[in-house]
């Protein structure tokens, strides 16, 4: 449009709505609005995992540190994924309480906040399963992805966090600078509360230390 301002806006959009269908060869749209050129007679770029990507653990007390004091979301965080739980599906990564302190006039309910973390970005899918799954007994639950993600998933990926309320967090598996950025913020919702006793029992069983650390 800069080089022909003359031209309508509404015909250069007519012209280009569906250039992904007319040259599939060419062009090719991997979320909703963004078109990108390709190479003829090339596939959309496929994203495998790199062998020297560090452990998702390295990533766990920072990511707990930066829930805390960057997003505000919690007044304390820990990392839990190698706690033992023994429950794939009822064990975050990085676990945080959100609490009235002895300073506040009005005091509230506990919260629990959850995070899956994944340094792998192909396994977006894996990871929302699992934040989706913490609801149960989290107010709050958020995905950790890469940024490396491949385009077409992450605007998935932050479409279903959207619609279903779960957080989105975007970062770099480099351990000094994981440069983690909020992209969607997790929603509040009520837990059900059979499932935030069984979890706060079995924490407290395994590692009562850590269950006072955050409930006490």
């Amino acid at each position: 449009m800069q080089q022909a301002p003359e031209t309508p806006k509404n015909t250069v959009h007519a012209a280009v709505w569906n250039l992904d269908r007319r040259f599939p060869e060419l062009v090719h749209k991997p979320i909703r609005g963004v078109y990108q050129a390709r190479a003829e007679g090339s596939s959309p770029p496929v994203v495998t995992p790199s062998s020297k990507l560090p452990q998702e653990e390295a990533f766990y007390e920072s990511f707990a540190e930066w829930l805390t004091n960057e997003l505000e979301e919690v007044t304390v965080a820990v990392p839990l994924g190698g706690a033992g739980l023994q429950k794939k599906w009822g064990t975050p990564d990085v676990v945080g309480v959100y609490k009235p302190l002895a300073s506040h006039r009005i005091k509230f309910d506990i919260e629990i906040v959850s995070a899956q973390i994944k340094v792998d970005p192909t396994q977006p899918v894996v990871a929302f399963g699992q934040a989706a799954a913490y609801r149960l007994f989290s107010a709050k639950s958020y995905v950790v992805m890469p940024r490396a993600i491949p385009l077409e998933d992450s605007g998935r990926l932050e479409s279903l966090c959207l619609l279903f309320g779960i957080g989105l967090v975007l970062f770099e598996p480099d351990v000094e600078r994981p440069d983690f950025e909020i992209r969607v913020r997790g929603q509040r919702y009520y837990p059900d509360m059979h499932y935030v006793n069984e979890f706060a029992e079995r924490l407290y069983q395994i590692d009562p230390s850590l269950f006072n650390q955050l409930f006490g």
